[in-house]
């Protein structure tokens, strides 16, 4: 037996956590730089040296935290923030000049790293709500803040909230990815598995068939029966019928994905009309599909597959046990045809007028009676000694 396929989901966010490593450290040592070089400007160089101090501890200390979404907890984001804040304001405990004209704050552009990781972990609503605190606290900060403080609050503002965009839509997209990754594995895991019941059941079954029809007697009526077993399986195995309708879309995500309900409806997406005709094949019944889920409104799939049946059982009564018949389903963009045809020996001409004149109403009422309820057309075409035709029409409702 093959082993089955493992689907390896690739996650297109643990670059962007390495590249926030990289960015608090280099930041870290270029805030330092930037205080070690502009030493004698500070009225207060112990808070500066005091703040630094914490932040370069902090900083190497919580590395394992931006390793990754499930290390990135709300708690240390909150923290992480602060220390954020809490070095924007003591800036101009530590340089009054800084706030008179414009200079770096004490954590300088490490505090984006801290908006980034908001934006990382939660996207853009994330990011809005860290990157509005930074804003405010540069506001206070400066006193009376200039044109180009507002332009530099504005830019971390919109870039922060840029970037959790982007995340959010890498999400989306990645989740996308993995779901044709799933699709794809199962798909080839179904082949795999048709291939052995190809090589092994059906291939039994169809032996018990050829053997019992031999044998005759009890035997003969056990290899009926494994006929039968062996079409139905066949046909569930190529048709491939696999539940997918019910569409869900999370707007914020801009995702599609389509899942399946297994009693064959989903709601706005409709059902598939497969579902529901093919339990009727068999030994004596072949069942055709175009491969793809059939939809329509639940209340028409259920009628159209009614009307199906009672053309089903016009052929058991009419023309006999022993006759073969046949299903084509057809799904058109406007209208979905099934047509149900058998090689039995025919309606006489006249014959249907008749019938319902005797009151027995089965094509004119089960069938047809069905079809314009649901705004289709039967049409049925017989002709003595070739069998007959019924050709069910359902359009297609937006």
């Amino acid at each position: 037996m093959a082993k089955r396929e493992r689907v390896v989901r690739m996650s297109v966010e643990q670059p962007l956590w390495r590249a926030l490593t990289a960015y608090r450290i280099l930041t870290m040592l270029y805030a330092v730089l930037l205080a070690v070089f502009g030493r004698d400007r500070y009225d207060r160089p112990w808070v500066a040296v005091a703040f630094l101090v914490v932040m370069s501890a902090w900083t190497l200390a919580t590395l394992p935290k931006v390793a990754g979404a499930v290390a990135c907890t709300r708690r240390f984001l909150g923290a992480d923030l602060a220390v954020a804040l809490a070095g924007i304001l003591l800036t101009p405990l530590a340089d009054f000049e800084a706030q008179q004209i414009d200079g770096p704050t004490l954590p300088s552009i490490w505090t984006a790293g801290s908006v980034l990781a908001f934006a990382i972990k939660g996207g853009w609503r994330w990011a809005a709500f860290a990157s509005t605190f930074v804003a405010v606290a540069n506001i206070i900060e400066r006193g009376e803040p200039s044109r180009d403080t507002f332009h530099n609050v504005l830019l971390v503002w919109v870039a922060s909230i840029a970037i959790g965009y982007v995340v959010e839509v890498a999400r989306a997209s990645e989740r996308t990815l993995a779901r044709a990754l799933e699709i794809e594995a199962a798909t080839r895991e179904r082949e795999r598995l048709a291939r052995d019941i190809h090589d092994s059941v059906l291939q039994v079954l169809a032996m018990v068939q050829r053997r019992g029809t031999a044998l005759g007697g009890e035997a003969a009526e056990l290899g009926r029966m494994a006929g039968e077993q062996e079409v139905a399986l066949r046909t569930l195995v190529s048709s491939g019928l696999v539940p997918t309708t019910r569409v869900s879309e999370d707007a914020a995500e801009g995702a599609v994905v389509r899942s399946v309900e297994e009693d064959g409806s989903s709601g706005r997406a409709g059902c598939d009309l497969r579902s529901l005709l093919a339990p009727h094949a068999g030994s004596r019944i072949s069942f055709a599909e175009p491969g793809a889920p059939v939809l329509l409104a639940p209340a028409a799939a259920k009628e159209l597959a009614a009307a199906v049946s009672a053309a089903l059982d016009n052929v058991r009564v009419h023309a006999g046990e022993t006759a073969q018949a046949w299903i084509l389903v057809e799904d058109w963009p406007d209208e979905v045809i099934v047509t149900v045809r058998d090689d039995g020996p025919g309606i006489p001409e006249g014959r249907l007028a008749q019938a319902e004149g005797e009151g027995r109403m089965g094509v004119a009422l089960s069938i047809r009676g069905r079809l314009r309820d649901l705004g289709g057309t039967a049409e049925l075409i017989s002709v003595p000694g070739q069998g007959t035709e019924v050709e069910l029409k359902v359009p297609k409702v937006a």
